[in-house]
């Protein structure tokens, strides 16, 4: 588990830093980031993985995302990982919203995609390991969080490992990717044309086969372009009436789907999550 510092930054008391390491799961190098608070230098912290969007890397939250003044005052490391393998021989697709950057955080069964593209695997297994080994990590304290394809992630592997994160919260999550252009050019090419499997990958599915988390809290944007085409909060909120799951939707009038709203809601969150973890 050989692990390559790219860059390390004081942040706010703690250090921010971007690691690479050569993953067993997707067959190519990974990239993440890692803020440390400077409680981290007394010993471990709980920690909040961050899963990114379509199109985005580790590098758009660990920029954009104004969490560090917020995780160094309540004592949290962050984590960000990327989200899709990456670099020559691994496969592409022409559009934005498949194959590179756009890992939607499944193991893929369809080829050209299964050799590399085990995005869930990666994240549930592998990285803890790397993180665990590497940095003072309270690993019984763990929260997840995520925007868009990576809310859709916190949502349904948060759902398929109950107890594992103590708190999960998502900005704008992909609430039903079979009932959603992305999601289902997504699933149809990860998984294959059968929709059945694609019920382990969507989150009001995984409630309504039986799947529960303790609470839920999901800020959306009230001006998002996408809300209505893509995203469909409505059905989260109704599978979550539905299951008894307490769920605190909080639709931001004005906000679109950008960092603009992720960094104003990110100390809320980190905060939520803190209360949940102490």
């Amino acid at each position: 588990m050989s692990l390559e510092t790219l860059s390390t930054n004081k942040a706010f008391g703690g250090t921010q830093g971007v690691y690479r390491h050569q993953s067993r799961e997707t067959g190519v190098p990974m990239v993440f980031s890692v803020y440390a608070p400077p409680q981290a230098e007394q010993g471990p912290c709980p920690v909040v993985w961050y899963l990114s969007g379509l199109t985005c890397t580790h590098a758009n939250v660990t920029e954009k995302g104004e969490f560090r003044r917020a995780c160094a005052e309540l004592g949290l490391i962050l984590v960000a990982p990327d989200t899709s393998p990456r670099g020559e021989g691994v496969p592409d697709d022409p559009g934005y919203d498949f194959g590179q950057g756009a890992g939607f955080y499944v193991d893929a069964t369809q080829e050209p995609w299964a050799k590399h593209f085990r995005m869930e695997s990666y994240v549930v297994s592998e990285l803890p390991e790397i993180v665990a080994a590497n940095f003072p990590v309270d690993m019984a304290r763990q929260g997840l969080t995520g925007h868009s394809m990576g809310g859709h992630g916190a949502l349904t592997l948060a759902l398929k490992n109950p107890g594992r994160w103590k708190s999960v919260s998502a900005f704008a999550p992909i609430s039903s990717p079979m009932r959603c252009p992305w999601g289902e050019k997504a699933l149809g090419g990860y998984l294959g044309e059968e929709r059945a499997a694609w019920r382990r990958y969507d989150a009001t599915a995984l409630i309504e086969d039986g799947a529960r988390i303790p609470e839920l809290l999901v800020d959306q944007g009230a001006a998002d372009n996408f809300l209505d085409g893509q995203l469909k909060p409505e059905l989260l909120e109704q599978a979550c009436r539905d299951a008894g799951i307490p769920l605190t939707l909080r639709m931001q009038p004005g906000y679109d789907h950008s960092y603009y709203f992720i960094s104003t809601f990110m100390a809320d969150h980190l905060a939520w999550h803190a209360e949940r973890l102490a």
